[in-house]
């Protein structure tokens, strides 16, 4: 990952933890929490997918509380505030007729197919975006962070066979 040794920065913290905190990690998220924990910690699947899953929800919390009282914070700016509003302003145009048209399912969706650009971050910050209330951004981010982990974990546990049939 960018020529970086993800790994060793959690040489000397128990697995447990370092699968929570990768978890949390805005590029990876689960999708690399999972696999390292079950293949490279050879935890239990359970545990992984737990720990994936609170890790990954944690800076969603964060980040749904966070970002209206930031944004309120730099509205008031008068060098930024106009430059963020008009910007979110045009994302919000491009972007909310496919929010509405799909609602609830479209999210869900984005957060919990592990692609790259997709997950609890980026689901967070459409929501902010959209202007999903917290009440009802929280739990559909949890659900696509819950289907999110079962996916990986899946993929994680099967994959490699499959893998070895074919090649």
């Amino acid at each position: 990952m960018l020529g970086l040794d993800v790994l060793s920065w959690f040489v000397n913290i128990p697995q447990e933890w370092a699968v929570f905190l990768l978890s949390m990690l805005p590029i990876t998220e689960l999708r690399a929490a999972v696999p390292i924990g079950l293949t490279v910690y050879k935890l239990p699947v359970e545990k992984v997918w737990l720990l994936a899953v609170l890790g990954n929800m944690t800076p969603t919390l964060f980040i749904l509380w966070l970002m209206p009282k930031l944004h309120d914070w730099v509205v008031n700016h008068h060098f930024l505030g106009p430059i963020l509003t008009k910007k979110l302003k045009q994302a919000e145009s491009k972007f909310s007729g496919q929010y509405f048209k799909y609602g609830a399912i479209a999210l869900i969706l984005f957060v919990g197919i592990p692609l790259p650009f997709t997950g609890a971050w980026s689901g967070s910050l459409a929501c902010f975006v959209f202007k999903i209330e917290f009440k009802k951004a929280l739990p559909l981010i949890f659900i696509g962070v819950c289907l999110a982990a079962t996916v990986v974990t899946f993929i994680t546990l099967f994959g490699g066979g499959i893998w070895r049939i074919f090649f």
